[in-house]
């Protein structure tokens, strides 16, 4: 009897083995599932590289971050990927910097990824005349050129179109910000005060104005600010932290703040309706 008992529960065991081996055999699906996700993860990301790689702005060296961006925003179009991964957009400000690029010529982008050093100090500053600034004031003497002409030009429709801050130095900048910081928190400073060296006004190419009767926090509301609008492009001139962009720029609104950057990059942010961060990211190579 007990040797029947035996057979049996060998041979029930057997069975279940079988059926086991059967079910493996037969239901496949949760390993196919995985390497199918796995093959079509696989696919997708090649897909997306190859598409990149066609874009005139693409940087090789940004591979992993594009990669990484793009899986954090799934339904974005792949040139904005791009173009934001290139903008730093993916990093921390103040966390992730550079130190700036084509010093000493237009090209140069400063801002909360892009630093200059505390030495630094562009060539050729020359001070703006009287007759368009509040005196004392130095731009780079491309820029100043450009900017006395564009004023005068101003002039001949009546506007005033003055200078009342432009280059600064790095050691100007951290009593300015330290100031900023202490009135309004740093956190709040941030916002419309850059740190010492991630501020532009070091380069010699930025310029803050107001036309002497408003003061410069109101120049949207004047005669002269519209005239900006129209021409300053003319001259070589932007709106260099414009209203709704200021994810790109990094600081807020301000239409007193004016950048030299060149006749023609200005004409084609202008007609472009972007940023210099945005031109920097599509159009210059570091």
């Amino acid at each position: 009897m007990k040797k029947k008992l035996k057979i049996k529960k060998t041979a029930y065991l057997i069975i279940i083995i079988i059926l086991l081996i059967v079910l493996l055999i037969l239901n496949p699906t949760k390993n196919n599932k995985n390497q199918s996700n796995g093959n079509q993860s696989t696919s997708k990301e090649e897909t997306f590289i190859s598409n990149i790689k066609k874009i005139d702005y693409y940087n090789n060296e940004y591979l992993e971050r594009y990669i990484k961006y793009q899986e954090n925003n799934p339904s974005m179009d792949s040139k904005q990927i791009i173009k934001n991964v290139n903008m730093n957009l993916d990093q921390k400000k103040y966390e992730y910097t550079i130190k700036a690029k084509n010093l000493n010529t237009s090209k140069i982008l400063v801002n909360k990824y892009y630093y200059l050093d505390e030495n630094y100090v562009p060539n050729n500053l020359e001070e703006i005349d009287k007759e368009y600034s509040k005196g004392g004031i130095k731009l780079v003497k491309e820029a100043k050129e450009a900017f006395q002409e564009l004023s005068k030009k101003a002039r001949e429709s009546n506007l005033n179109i003055i200078a009342m801050s432009a280059y600064r130095s790095y050691q100007y900048q951290v009593t300015l910000y330290n100031n900023y910081v202490k009135q309004d928190g740093k956190e709040e400073a941030d916002a419309y005060s850059a740190r010492p060296g991630y501020s532009e006004h070091q380069t010699g190419l930025a310029t803050d104005v107001y036309n002497q009767k408003e003061t410069y926090t109101n120049f949207e509301k004047t005669e002269e600010f519209k005239w900006m609008q129209e021409n300053a492009y003319k001259f070589g001139f932007i709106l260099r932290f414009p209203k709704g962009k200021e994810e790109e720029t990094g600081y807020q609104y301000e239409s007193w703040h004016y950048r030299y950057v060149g006749k023609e990059a200005a004409k084609y942010i202008k007609e472009n309706n972007i940023t210099f961060e945005e031109y920097y990211a599509t159009k210059i190579k570091d």
